[in-house]
């Protein structure tokens, strides 16, 4: 309380004596207990208050001044009030603006409310008067005390840097009652523990209590003050060493000697200028660098600063690598590494030429679309060793995050560049092979949309001036050669495939899987088993039965694994001492990797009714597909099962469509579809299959199940049909044809329109293969249904070799029909 005064004089409290009344107008008051001899003035607001304070006016201006128990309470009832108060005389009274009233008050003497007279329109009490004690003579015990509540009151002031008069004041105090309410008035004390003090009546008792309250308040504040001179000392510990880091620098000048900080500018302005920069980006540079200049090093702006700098000046601006424009050693590079894939070859070998006679082209960017295994990546590697160039691999699968590509902005916490910029600084220059692996894995969230971000990446017309978030400056990618890799086209956006050029990369027949085994993967395998030829010997039997019974897949992976399986089965013989040499041939292969894992399926076995061999495309490759037509007595309801899509079911609906429109000249009842119930079952049922080109297939089918003509089981077929039974190109033909030619198939028929795209087929394969052109469905049926002669044969030598034991002539043993190879996942099969 600045504005609280003390009338402590003696003689004066003595002479100003006044005779309080029992009944007296009172007066709560909130958060403070005033104290006899004490002067402060009081803001009174509330009506019950104002109208106490009248009241005092008129009579004696006295007033009987009670602390609430809670200060929260406008209207306080008797209990809300405590019993021990200070009587005081209202000097003087102001009437404020605002309808309050101020009053200075002085306390005389203590009270104590004996009973409520009146409660309204004011609280009017009668009191008994608090007569203190007399002290007789002041005894040693009163003067230590005494004496220590003023020397912990002189130490509380000097901690505080409070003015001395409040010292003066207490010395000349002699009462030690007196004393007692001056100081409890001035600590900072809970309303509880101050009207404590207050009701003690005892002088002496009354001081030993503030004299424990002033030694818990001078701990207080020596705990304060030491907390207080540690802050100061941090700070002028940081003021100091920016002066002795000051004074340091200066010294190293004149020594001719530069500090850390000014060698790590002045290395940053070299790589600057060897950085060869575009004008705009050494702009930036500069001025991101006199930014760092002013900045205090330990700031974190500065790491944020720095870190910028260090990308940008890493970065390979005008850094590339030259280029080998020898076009005979790329070839020889490209052959050594990879078989076949000659259209990836010749493309690889255009760009070099081209390059070798303008010397400034845009890089290409070429998108390899192929199942997998049959090496898309590694030969993005060997371009890059045939180029002379360095490369960088970015896998793209699960990206979610515009951000990946395009980095973040500086203003997060731990923002990076994309994975573009960061593989272009791991490459090390400017015009590195860029491979961009699983193109058509990208996903796409609430974050944004990789696929978009690759736009601006895979353009040549704007890559030019590629603007990462990160570094928000143009960087030149037109000089990389940017190769992506995908297993299906499908799922890339058709804005950023119409910037590719696709080249298509198809399966492998059996005979290249077995020269890539012998040229690549076997040496391969014996050095990461740590085995030689003199330990191993596979002979090409063994490799093809590993290809054709234990694998079916387009690429050569899971070959390489079973060759993996046989190495580590040597390498355990040689690590127990058996050096012998270890030949592996078609007999004893499953002594090596157990029984055959895919066998024909038993529907080649035999010619039948009902069942056509149909041929899919997969990401992984080709497939066989047997369809079978059966039928039963009923009202024409068509059944299609084997998890077929809608355009596969729109196949088998036009097929029976055919049947019936042309049923006169198929030697058919007209109207069969009224006597019988149709069903076409497409195995295997756990794989989800759409698609047109199997509706010659389902035709074949159903024609042969109601002509009783059996299909030649020689025979594959892939086609779409029309209700007028044409023939309509399909895609994939080259993998359809690899996958018939790996079930034993030789005879195909495919659409006449697909005749350009028998060139793909390898010429070794085309001169085994029969291929039949099909304009229309008469000639699928002429070539695919066997004449009723030939059933007929067919059928007399089945009931031949089906007689009993007992019967006569040569005994024929059936053969139980082997086991079907499961599938090793499911691939949804299409056109």
């Amino acid at each position: 309380m600045s504005e609280t005064q003390w009338n402590v004089d003696p003689q004066e409290g003595k002479a100003s004596q006044v005779e309080v009344p029992d009944l007296i107008p009172l007066l709560p008051v909130r958060d403070i207990v005033i104290y006899p001899y004490m002067m402060l003035p009081l803001f009174v607001g509330r009506d019950i208050s104002i109208r106490a304070v009248e009241e005092a006016l008129s009579r004696e201006r006295l007033i009987f001044l009670v602390a609430q128990k809670n200060s929260a309470e406008d209207n306080p009832k008797p209990d809300d009030i405590y019993r021990v108060g200070t009587v005081a005389s209202i000097m003087r009274m102001l009437k404020l603006a605002d309808g309050r009233v101020k009053v200075l008050v002085q306390g005389l003497s203590k009270g104590e409310i004996q009973n409520y007279v009146r409660e309204r329109p004011f609280y009017e009490v009668k009191i008994g008067k608090v007569t203190e004690p007399p002290l007789q003579e002041v005894s040693i015990e009163v003067e230590a005390l005494t004496r220590s509540v003023r020397e912990k009151i002189e130490q509380i002031l000097n901690l505080k840097n409070l003015p001395p008069e409040i010292v003066m004041v207490t010395d000349n105090i002699s009462d030690p009652g007196v004393l007692a309410d001056l100081v409890a008035s001035n600590l900072r004390l809970k309303i509880e523990e101050s009207q404590g003090i207050l009701e003690i009546f005892e002088p002496v008792a009354r001081l030993k209590k503030v004299n424990e309250l002033l030694s818990r308040e001078l701990e207080l504040s020596s705990m304060q003050a030491r907390i207080q001179n540690q802050a100061k000392e941090e700070m002028s510990k940081t003021q100091r060493d920016y002066f002795l880091r000051e004074q340091l620098k200066q010294i190293q000048q004149e020594l001719g000697e530069g500090d850390e900080r000014t060698e790590e500018i002045n290395e940053l302005k070299k790589l600057i200028e060897k950085a060869k920069m575009p004008a705009e980006v050494k702009r930036e540079a500069e001025k991101q660098l006199r930014r760092l200049e002013q900045m205090h090093p330990e700031s974190s702006e500065a790491s944020l600063v720095r870190t910028y700098m260090d990308w940008l000046v890493e970065l390979p601006w005008s850094k590339k690598t030259k280029d080998n424009l020898n076009i005979q050693k790329a070839k020889q590079v490209l052959d050594e590494d990879h078989y076949n894939l000659e259209k990836v070859k010749v493309r690889i070998l255009e760009y070099l030429a081209v390059n070798k006679l303008r010397r400034k082209i845009k890089g290409p960017i070429l998108c390899f679309v192929g199942p997998p295994g049959v090496g898309k990546t590694s030969l993005g590697k060997s371009i890059a060793r045939a180029l002379g160039r360095n490369f960088v691999r970015v896998s793209l699968g699960g990206i979610r995050d515009e951000a990946e590509i395009r980095g973040h902005r500086r203003t997060y916490v731990g923002a990076l560049p994309g994975r573009i910029i960061q593989g272009v600084k791991q490459a090390g220059s400017n015009n590195p092979v860029f491979m961009l692996d699983e193109i058509d894995k990208v996903g796409t969230d609430f974050r944004g949309d990789p696929s978009a971000a690759l736009l601006e990446v895979l353009d040549p017309e704007q890559n030019h001036a590629f603007s990462d978030h990160y570094l928000n400056l143009p960087f030149d990618l037109s000089n990389a050669l940017f190769i992506c890799t995908a297993n299906l086209l499908d799922p890339v956006p058709p804005a950023l495939a119409d910037r590719m050029e696709v080249i298509q990369l198809s399966g492998y027949t059996n005979e290249e899987k077995l020269e890539i085994a012998l040229r690549f993967l076997i040496p391969r395998q014996l050095e990461d088993n740590g085995i030689s030829t003199k330990y191993l010997e596979l002979s090409d039997d063994a490799l093809l039965r590993i290809i054709s019974q234990y694998t079916k897949e387009a690429g050569l992976r899971n070959v390489e694994r079973e060759i993996a399986s046989i190495c580590r089965k040597v390498a355990r013989k040689l690590a127990e001492g058996k050096k012998d040499l270890t030949r592996v041939t078609r007999g004893n292969l499953h002594l090596f990797l157990g029984p055959p894992k895919f066998l024909p399926d038993t529907e080649q076995e035999q010619h039948e009714i009902g069942v056509a061999t149909g041929l899919a495309w997969t990401s992984t490759g080709g497939e066989v597909l047997y369809i079978e037509a059966s039928l039963s007595k009923g009202r024409g309801n068509l059944t299609l099962t084997g998890q077929l899509g809608d355009v596969m079911k729109e196949s088998a609906q036009a097929a029976v469509s055919y049947a019936r429109s042309h049923a006169r000249e198929l030697g058919i009842d007209e109207d069969f579809y009224q006597k019988l119930d149709i069903h076409i079952h497409v195995p295997a049922g756990a794989i989800p299959k759409d698609g047109p080109s199997a509706g010659i297939t389902m035709a074949t089918a159903l024609t042969s199940a109601l002509t009783k003509r059996r299909v030649s089981r020689d025979v594959a077929m892939t086609g779409e049909i029309t209700l007028r039974g044409r023939v309509l190109p399909v895609g994939g033909l080259k993998e359809k044809c690899l996958a018939a030619f790996r079930a034993g198939i030789r005879t195909i028929i495919v659409p006449e329109k697909n005749q350009k795209d028998l060139d793909e087929i390898p010429k070794h394969l085309r001169r085994k293969l029969k291929v039949t052109l099909a304009n229309n469905m008469g000639d699928v049926l002429k070539e695919a249904l066997l004449d009723r002669t030939a059933w007929k044969g067919s059928a007399q030598s089945l009931i031949a070799a089906k007689k009993p034991k007992g019967a006569k002539g040569k005994r024929w043993k059936k053969e139980q029909p082997l086991e079907r190879g499961g599938r090793e996942k499911s691939i949804p099969l299409r056109a």
